[in-house]
């Protein structure tokens, strides 16, 4: 005859005790879990509202003479070979006072490019753009506009760049300064077209 086969218990398993049962003794129970600590520098995602206050459906109330205008590297280079005066053919695009900010991540970005980019870290330290502190970790100039768009929707972006542009697009309420045929254009987003026009 053959060996018989034993069959299988299902569903044994060994009761484990629970490392905060009474019997354990306190060096064996379980330690409560430890809090790290909060990086002020990040994003907290619970602050910033689904829709924002400053948005009256798709139209950006915040939005106001004098604009402040956040540049980015290349929108200096651009001007500079279309040989347009920054300030002046801001005020022509939107017949109104604006302000050209600058970050300190495309301040660093222009300064790494090197001698050959002179004329634009000179344009760029011009007295007439205000300077803006940057606080996050990290030189990425991209993240940073988008990052302080996101949060503070007061402010145009000028870029010539296609990717930052393809991100700001999906940040309702922001408008894109951009040059094309040796002049400065706004973008408004598709979601607002029943909005006042500049």
């Amino acid at each position: 005859m053959g060996k018989q086969k034993k069959a299988r218990k299902y569903a044994v398993m060994k009761r484990m005790i629970s490392l905060r049962d009474e019997r354990l003794k306190e060096k064996d129970r379980a330690k409560a879990p430890v809090k790290k600590k909060e990086d002020p520098s990040a994003i907290k995602e619970r602050e910033v509202p689904q829709h924002p206050s400053c948005l009256f459906f798709q139209y950006n109330t915040q939005l106001g003479p004098p604009y402040h205008i956040l540049v980015d590297t290349n929108f200096i280079n651009f001007s500079i070979k279309a040989k347009l005066d920054l300030v002046q053919s801001m005020m022509d695009c939107l017949y109104a006072k604006c302000i050209p900010c600058i970050t300190d991540c495309v301040m660093g970005e222009i300064e790494k490019l090197g001698q050959k980019y002179r004329v634009a870290l000179r344009i760029a330290k011009d007295p007439r753009f205000e300077r803006l502190p940057c606080m996050h970790k990290g030189t990425y100039a991209d993240d940073c506009l988008v990052q302080r768009v996101t949060q503070h929707k007061c402010y145009i972006v000028a870029t010539v760049d296609k990717e930052l542009k393809r991100r700001i697009r999906k940040i309702p309420g922001v408008p894109i300064m951009y040059i094309s045929r040796h002049r400065y254009n706004i973008e408004r987003m598709p979601d607002d077209y029943g909005a006042p026009r500049f």
